[in-house]
């Protein structure tokens, strides 16, 4: 019996189509499902947690993903600078949320759903939530204190101020003409005491 084997153009192209089927794999994708703007609340009657309001969005990307591009698209994804993630474990339930920060946290995280998920050529699908971290807006500049006048400068002041209306004569170098002055501000002679009023 004569076995018949495959020429090497045949080889290649069975090489080719497998190399092909490798990066086509769905493992090779994850899916977040990725809520923000809402709140967890318990569920009547049984208590259960559950995401209330806000929005919910899917975001794929590739399993080699580095946590710092990841937390760049899911701040595009929700509209903001910075967030923090947060995910459900796919054993537990969603008062046991696990924070991820770095990229040990992520592969660790796809670990777990890949132990969890019963189908490896499945893409993985992880349980997200955004929290957006509002930025820092620069401090307005504290104006600059007011030096008030001690007592003593402020007496003076009224002093002269009514000395010089007593005797008809009009406050020198002050632009509005015909308004004394008192306290460094310029007042109508009709608010002032009875008086301070020019005779």
């Amino acid at each position: 019996m004569v076995v018949k084997r495959p020429s090497s153009s045949s080889a290649s192209s069975s090489a080719s189509i497998s190399s092909a089927d490798d990066i086509t794999k769905p493992c090779g994708a994850v899916k977040f499902l990725c809520s923000f703007g809402g709140r967890i609340l318990p569920r009547y009657p049984d208590g259960r947690l559950r995401y209330v309001g806000g929005e919910t969005r899917f975001l794929a990307v590739r399993r080699s993903i580095p946590f710092s591009d990841l937390r760049v698209k899911l701040g595009e994804l929700c509209g903001a600078e910075r967030v923090n993630l947060r995910c459900k474990l796919p054993t537990q339930d969603l008062d046991a949320l696990v924070t991820i920060t770095s990229d040990e946290d992520l592969a660790n995280l796809m670990e777990e759903y890949d132990l969890a998920c019963p189908d490896p050529h499945s893409s993985l699908k992880i349980r997200a939530f955004l929290h957006p971290t509002p930025t820092k807006s620069p401090q307005s500049a504290t104006p600059p204190a007011i030096s008030t006048p001690n007592c003593s400068v402020l007496q003076q002041s009224a002093s002269t101020t009514r000395h010089l209306l007593r005797h008809g004569r009009s406050i020198p170098n002050h632009p509005l003409k015909g308004f004394p002055v008192v306290y460094g501000f310029p007042v109508a002679a009709a608010s002032l005491p009875r008086t301070w009023r020019q005779q």
